[in-house]
């Protein structure tokens, strides 16, 4: 893994909001007495989302006074987890898949794509809108070459339809998740070859 490091710049100051603090406070509450540092994961999730995708250094250290533990602890989660973005990302922010079957179906040409729609991996376009970076396995690889933007799943990409996605959401709309070849779910490309009828199903009509 490589070395992690807190962005340059930072925010003077952190503070959940009224919503967000109670439902950390409902989060540590799950834990038994002495073990709230176990919520520092779900709590970080949601400094990071507050924070607009990436989680600042005074919200590490807001999160660790809330959880009772030492500074450099939850410094030490927050740099171990990939999750955990040390640097601002942009309001649409993609992470493509480059683990073997992503790479064997065209993942090389979605980072293409996404070098001349946006610029170089981990940098925020001139706009806010986009940033982008290579990751390890999503875990969709059946529809692979795949991407994740923000919080939802594309799949079944090609330089073509990736460039298309960054367009819509750089313009301000919406994409459908999900495969981008018109296939159902994880079916066949091709079609679903079993089970295409009920004929043969026990007790089927």
């Amino acid at each position: 893994m490589s070395v992690r490091r807190l962005a340059a710049d930072q925010p003077e100051r952190f503070e959940f909001t009224p919503e967000n603090l109670s439902w950390a406070q409902k989060q540590i509450a799950k834990y038994p007495e002495g073990r709230q540092a176990s919520a520092i994961i779900p709590l970080f999730w949601q400094a990071q989302k507050q924070s607009g995708g990436w989680l600042p250094e005074p919200a590490i250290r807001y999160v660790a006074d809330m959880l009772g533990m030492a500074h450099m602890r939850a410094l030490e989660v927050a740099t171990f987890y990939t999750m955990f973005n040390l640097s601002p990302v942009g309001e649409h922010f993609v992470q493509v898949c480059g683990t073997t079957p992503c790479w064997l179906r065209g993942a090389d040409e979605l980072k293409d794509a996404c070098r001349k729609a946006i610029g170089p991996e981990r940098q925020v376009s001139a706009d806010g809108k986009l940033s982008w970076m290579e990751v390890e396995c999503l875990g969709a690889c059946v529809n692979a070459p795949m991407a994740q933007i923000s919080d939802d799943y594309y799949e079944d990409l090609d330089a073509a339809k990736m460039t298309q996605i960054l367009k819509t959401l750089r313009d301000g709309g919406t994409v459908t998740p999900g495969p981008q070849n018109g296939r159902h779910s994880s079916e066949p490309a091709g079609g679903r070859e079993n089970l295409t009828s009920l004929t043969h199903v026990p007790g089927g009509k």
